[in-house]
């Protein structure tokens, strides 16, 4: 599924169906692809990333659900990304191999996060074996230190890694650094995909001058989001700051309830109609209250754009 065109815009970083004993969902994927293209106006998908719970399944069923997604997104979807990161080199190695065998529009990889690089070298070290492996598709850094502990400044990161990643594509930064994001545009702009993973923040993402958002919040506010895309297009900052407020406003609401990916997860299955199943152990399935709450909200927010 390798596709000339450049990753930009949105991007859903997506949920893992599963059913109600725990195993992954195949099933409801096409149906999944559907609902984003034609619902959310989104056509580009993260898969096995932190939102889709990709560390806490195993390696085939990780093997199992990019299959999917690239098969029933083939003529639907823009860009299937696969998430391959993975404490083990090996395993990191086996899923990328595996990604570029299926078709995969990309692979992307998150810094081990146990026993972690401690500075640049060390981490461009790692990403290049993963990278070796799918030699003939373009690799993304997923930069998200608030998880993985590794810190590693992205504008440094980005000097020289064409050297050694000759398929290095972009990054998923997914850290509220603003500051390292702006040199990271500043000095990349015309190379790499740089997409921003911090959806409360995307307007001031775009300001500075990303090429698109990686999000779990595209799952279901992808026509907000498209909006607000399009207002910043043309340059009505008004128009764009209102949507960007909704969804800060969404956001903040549902975090003092205790937000993460379960209830992310609940959210999307309301919204799109389709059983998304319980989260993994040790998540759990967030509660009717946080559901019944967060579903109030969302309408009071976007009552013109939504229909639960």
């Amino acid at each position: 599924m390798a596709s000339p065109k450049k990753l930009q815009g949105l991007v859903a970083a997506t949920v893992t169906p599963m059913t109600s004993t725990g195993e992954i969902n195949l099933s409801v994927i096409e149906q999944y692809v559907e609902y984003l293209v034609t619902k959310q106006g989104v056509k580009n998908v993260f898969v096995n990333g932190t939102t889709g719970e990709g560390l806490s399944l195993s390696i085939p069923e990780r093997k199992q659900l990019a299959s999917c997604w690239v098969s029933k997104g083939k003529d639907e979807l823009d860009h299937v990304i696969i998430h391959v990161g993975a404490l083990s080199l090996p395993e990191a190695k086996e899923l990328a191999k595996h990604a570029a065998s299926i078709g995969a529009s990309g692979i992307a990889a998150m810094a081990p996060f146990f026993l972690k690089p401690t500075n640049k070298d060390t981490l461009v070290a790692f990403l290049r074996e993963v990278a070796s492996e799918a030699p003939g598709i373009p690799f993304y850094y997923y930069h998200i230190p608030p998880l993985t502990g590794v810190k590693i400044c992205v504008e440094e990161l980005l000097d020289g890694i064409k050297t050694h990643i000759p398929t290095f594509q972009g990054v998923k930064f997914s850290d509220t650094d603003l500051q390292d994001f702006a040199q990271c545009v500043k000095n990349n702009k015309e190379k790499f995909d740089l997409l921003y993973g911090v959806d409360e923040q995307l307007l001031s993402a775009l300001v500075v001058g990303a090429s698109g958002a990686i999000g779990s919040t595209y799952n279901y506010l992808g026509k907000e989001n498209n909006l607000m895309l399009e207002a910043f297009a043309k340059q009505d900052l008004t128009s764009a700051q209102q949507y960007q407020f909704c969804t800060g406003e969404f956001l903040s609401f549902v975090g003092k309830l205790g937000f993460g990916v379960a209830q992310t997860k609940a959210i999307v299955a309301v919204v799109s109609g389709i059983p998304m199943g319980p989260p993994r152990l040790p998540l759990l399935r967030a509660s009717e209250d946080f559901i019944e709450k967060a579903i109030a909200k969302l309408k009071k927010i976007f009552p013109n754009c939504i229909s639960i």
